[in-house]
């Protein structure tokens, strides 16, 4: 088995929701940010409220933005390419995020989980089929969006020759294992949305130099996983 530990946080008492929320903050938690998902929705996530119009639901584009209210039951959630951004605000220059939805798993596995970084990962919840709809007419442009229901986002955190294993927020599921061929069923439902983390160059060489500073033995880094090097880093 491979598998990165990450601090767990449990979704069911305040964010019904807030799966994205609680996931991102995982991660970040993980890299070494003082952040709470309190302080992550008040001040990184963008959300819109959904709306009733001529009996019609109209609501935002979960590409740009959290559907609703994280802590309401009622709302929906958001997609990759909007809580990325909303990563992106909280990490500030430390840590960049890449949206790879679409990328194979394997080959997120190879990318991330084999170097030690964790990988925010869409799903559904419980590994439940997923359900098409409800539609709603999206509020900027008209258009009809149809979400897909029982959406949930994990944070993907290892794997065995049978199972993926996630850091699951919802209803305090704690680090669970999915059969492999069931997760990527219920992944590619929900358009194989994932977000990576990486690094810039800079980042990269000022973290090397530190290393060095701290009089680390070359072997030791050449051993260590980057993620986990970088993770301990920022952490301190």
């Amino acid at each position: 088995m491979h598998k990165i530990e990450v601090p767990y946080i449990d979704q069911s008492v305040k964010y019904p929701t807030g799966c994205e929320s609680v996931s991102a903050v995982m991660l970040l938690k993980y890299l070494g940010y003082e952040i709470t998902v309190d302080e992550f929705i008040k001040n990184c996530l963008e959300c819109r409220d959904m709306e009733m119009r001529d009996g019609k639901l109209y609501g935002p584009d979960p590409n740009e933005y959290f559907c609703g209210s994280p802590y309401d039951e009622d709302s929906f959630g958001i997609y990759a390419k909007g809580l990325l951004k909303a990563l992106e605000k909280a990490a500030g220059k430390d840590f960049q995020f890449t949206d790879e939805s679409g990328t194979p798993i394997q080959k997120l596995l190879e990318k991330y989980i084999d170097q030690g970084m964790p990988v925010v990962f869409w799903a559904c919840i419980n590994m439940r089929k997923e359900i098409p709809g409800p539609e709603w007419k999206l509020l900027d442009s008209g258009d009809t969006f149809c979400w897909t229901s029982n959406e949930h986002c994990m944070l993907l955190v290892g794997y065995d020759e049978e199972k993926y294993y996630f850091n699951d927020p919802y209803d305090n599921n704690g680090v669970i294992g999915y059969e492999r061929d069931l997760v990527e069923k219920r992944h590619a439902a929900q358009h194989s949305m994932a977000i990576g983390t990486v690094t810039g160059t800079d980042i990269k060489q000022n973290f090397i130099k530190t290393l060095f500073e701290e009089k680390r033995n070359v072997m030791e880094i050449a051993d260590m996983q980057p993620g986990k090097l970088l993770a301990e880093h920022f952490r301190k």
